[in-house]
């Protein structure tokens, strides 16, 4: 079950919701992001009413948990700019965000949590940072809405991290945290929308498209490794990749071509050594627990 749900987490994020927000390509993206946040808070609703006894109390209040508010923003900021490449046509730019996403998380990682880095993991970075600066001497500009992509979600899910809540009621959190500026904005600053059903019936599926790929994503977590499911990452920006330029004509610049390439030869780095550490791990496992029992015999 954990592979399909990871699957179906992914392909949405990768198929499904791109060519939704495409569909809604007439409405403005603050007006898109307002209106998912509306209806993601109305889903959510639902949610703590078949939840309520595990959300009753879900967790002690501490002081870290306020970062919660800016894990909201972050998340917020990071929808907009996905909203913003593909309502703009630069699918291109989030698929490639999202390939950078995990080395920044990794460096993250390194820098503020102060995780050792493997020496594989540090040349994947490395290499990830020479692809950028390859393509900016290229193209003459940094790809600044792909690592904008890239660094929010690397943020958020480092804050998430020091929050350490569960993710349900974090998205929870997040999405009442998000209304009130919503509601306000297509209150008093939101153009018109299109009164007609379609219109309509796609901005309420917003929500949808919101809650259930991280729903499911939350159950693939519990029931695969996270070298499987670090793996299974890259489905959602390949999908986008191939969606980009199979479907809507955009084109691989040869300083994208240049960039994608050293980003995928650092992420096979990365995956091998993923790979490999999670055996090492595994293996380790059952070692370490007949250790006292072989001391005890002697």
């Amino acid at each position: 079950m954990g592979l399909i749900y990871a699957l179906a987490a992914y392909l949405s994020w990768g198929l499904v919701v791109p060519v939704h927000f495409r569909l809604l390509d007439a409405i403005p993206p603050g007006t898109i992001l307002a209106q998912r946040i509306a209806w993601s808070a109305l889903l959510v609703t639902g949610l703590i009413a078949l939840l309520r006894k595990r959300l009753a109390n879900p967790f002690p209040l501490r002081p870290r948990h306020g970062l919660l508010v800016v894990s909201a923003g972050l998340i917020a900021i990071n929808w907009m700019l996905y909203l913003v490449a593909v309502s703009s046509g630069h699918m291109l730019d989030a698929s490639l965000g999202y390939f950078i996403n995990p080395l920044v998380s990794v460096a993250l990682g390194a820098l503020v949590l102060g995780e050792r880095l493997r020496p594989v993991q540090t040349v994947a970075v490395a290499i990830v940072v020479l692809g950028v600066v390859v393509a900016v001497a290229m193209a003459g500009r940094l790809p600044l809405l792909s690592l904008g992509l890239a660094v929010t979600f690397a943020l958020y899910g480092l804050v998430r991290k020091l929050v350490a809540v569960d993710g349900t009621v974090g998205f929870c959190a997040e999405t009442f945290l998000l209304l009130p500026a919503a509601l306000a904005y297509l209150v008093f600053a939101a153009p018109p929308v299109p009164d007609d059903a379609r219109t309509w019936g796609l901005l309420a599926l917003t929500g949808v498209t919101t809650a259930l790929p991280l729903i499911w994503f939350a159950a693939a977590a519990t029931r695969l490794t996270l070298a499987t499911l670090g793996l299974m990452q890259y489905i959602a920006p390949s999908c986008l990749l191939g969606l980009s330029t199979l479907v809507y004509g955009e084109t691989l610049t040869p300083d994208r071509v240049v960039l994608f390439g050293l980003i995928w030869l650092a992420l096979v780095l990365y995956a091998y050594d993923a790979i490999r550490h999670e055996r090492r791990r595994r293996t380790a496992l059952p070692a370490a627990r007949t250790a006292p029992l072989a001391g005890e015999r002697r």
